[in-house]
């Protein structure tokens, strides 16, 4: 494999830990590499991006395996070129599989531009997905409960529906507060309820 950066690292992210693996040295020879374990707390992070500094490195690619990535990648984007790798592409060869192997073997493919890299949108961009993917689970919850709700009202007999075509407008929040205070309310009371 020939290779194409001089300086380069390669991080298996786990939970708590990330494994760094730099390579550096002329392209036309064997590579020297250093190896590093930091936790993912913000301050070992930064001492990661400072490290990675240090020694010079330009390119950094790590795995996109679940959530774990983002944090390292929200530290170390404005200061080195970042390559997000889908794990299914890198696959190391089978056979005993630790993380140092995993850095090492992820650097050696950076080195010779054999990682495609996965496209991450601008900081802006993902927060705004963060917020909107956080609606959607909102506006689900919400759903499910008021099905419950409405659930709740058919098993003890409250036909609610064939009076309010929403029970959660305004007059069905008024009713279902009389019905949730005791009170009892007669078919006229209700019309009333209703029409206010």
């Amino acid at each position: 494999m020939e290779a194409m950066i001089e300086r380069c690292a390669g991080l298996d992210v786990h939970q708590e830990t990330v494994v760094a693996c730099v390579l550096f040295g002329r392209l036309d020879r064997k590579p020297e590499k250093t190896i590093e374990t930091f936790e993912t707390t913000t301050t070992d992070l930064l001492a990661l991006s400072d490290w990675l500094s240090e020694r010079e490195v330009t390119d950094v690619v790590m795995e996109s395996t679940g959530v774990y990535w983002k944090p390292v990648w929200n530290i170390l984007e404005d200061t080195f070129r970042l390559v997000l790798a889908n794990a299914r592409h890198v696959k190391n060869v089978p056979g005993r599989k630790t993380d140092v192997k995993d850095a090492e073997w992820l650097a050696q493919l950076l080195r010779c531009g054999l990682i495609e890299s996965t496209f991450v949108p601008p900081e802006d961009i993902r927060d705004l997905r963060d917020l909107t993917r956080y609606r959607k689970k909102l506006i689900h919850h919400r759903t499910s409960e008021r099905n419950r709700i409405h659930k709740i009202l058919q098993d003890a007999n409250i036909k609610l529906t064939s009076v309010l075509s929403n029970i959660f407008g305004v007059s069905g929040r008024k009713i279902l507060e009389a019905i949730i205070n005791g009170e009892k309310i007669e078919t006229k009371q209700l019309h009333e309820l209703v029409d206010k």
